[in-house]
């Protein structure tokens, strides 16, 4: 299904939750025409759910809204971002991976890329305490998922002499690019090639005039320390608040909206209890079968 030219995706069985396919990389052109135009097809969506392109930060439409969070660095140039936005520790680590000879480059999306990709996957069966959903994917599934939005896309490879080390995937929208991923081989950690990859990332941004570097969200509600969100705030991402609405298109998807459905079954949960299972999934993952199977 798609809406005004984009491809939507569509969530749910009790409550059919629609919003785009690559939500966070592409946004809603005209919202009022997109939801006339849901409203009018014979398959049933009960909410639609959309979010504000960065610098728009302020409300702009007339529907439900909720507050949601952005990792973003805002990009003048690359200079500025080296000597001003990060601290001296992450710029040594930018240092030691140039000293290391550790090189960044854009990449085509062909299959020497699709094969380096797909050996950086398959280094390790978990990574950060849990299973890697990744790993083991045939070639042609690495190729199939990594080949979207290629006219709105730029591929980065981190290499070592003539070994890829890291990758990352930006997806350029009109006024932000995003990291649609970015990954590194654990074995050449010691190197910094993910902070490599993001100097690139910003130097890339401003040969394309994108005023703002996403890396997804900064705060999933997680009370515990998060690796990942420090590796951002060292990198010079910042928490930007931004508008999500939520659209009800029907009585089902009004009931949603008033009791919070729409949130979906997780948000529900207690924090100290999801705690508690990402306790229990990093121990499996870290002997479970899985990682048994792998040692």
């Amino acid at each position: 299904m798609n809406v005004g030219g984009k491809e939507l995706s569509v969530r749910g069985w009790l409550v059919r939750r629609a919003a785009l396919a690559a939500d966070g990389y592409v946004f809603v052109d005209d919202p009022a025409a997109a939801i006339a135009e849901l409203g009018a097809r014979r398959h049933r969506v009960d909410l639609f759910t959309f979010a504000q392109e960065l610098p728009d930060i302020a409300p702009l439409y007339p529907y439900p809204m909720e507050w949601d969070n952005v990792a973003a660095v805002p990009v003048s140039t690359f200079e500025h971002w080296c000597t001003r936005q990060i601290k001296d520790k992450t710029r040594n680590r930018l240092r030691h991976a140039w000293r290391s000879g550790v090189m960044v480059r854009e990449v085509p999306f062909d299959d020497v890329l699709v094969r380096g990709i797909a050996a950086i996957y398959n280094e390790s069966a978990a990574r950060q305490g849990r299973r890697f959903k990744h790993h083991g994917k045939p070639l042609d599934a690495v190729r199939r998922e990594n080949a979207t939005f290629l006219d709105q896309s730029v591929f980065l490879g981190a290499f070592l002499g003539d070994e890829l080390i890291g990758f990352a995937k930006l997806v350029k929208a009109r006024r932000q690019a995003g990291f649609m991923q970015i990954i590194a081989k654990m074995a050449h950690r010691d190197k910094s090639p993910t902070n490599a990859l993001v100097a690139s990332a910003v130097a890339v941004c401003e040969q394309h005039g994108m005023p703002y570097l996403v890396y997804g969200r900064f705060s999933y509600g997680r009370s515990h320390a998060d690796p990942l969100s420090d590796f951002k705030r060292h990198n010079g991402f910042q928490r930007v608040d931004v508008p999500r609405y939520h659209v009800p298109l029907t009585v089902v998807g009004c009931a949603a909206l008033r009791f919070g459905w729409h949130r979906g079954v997780r948000a529900s949960v207690p924090e100290p209890l999801r705690e508690r299972f990402r306790t229990l999934r990093a121990w499996w993952s870290r002997h479970g079968p899985a990682a048994r199977a792998s040692a």
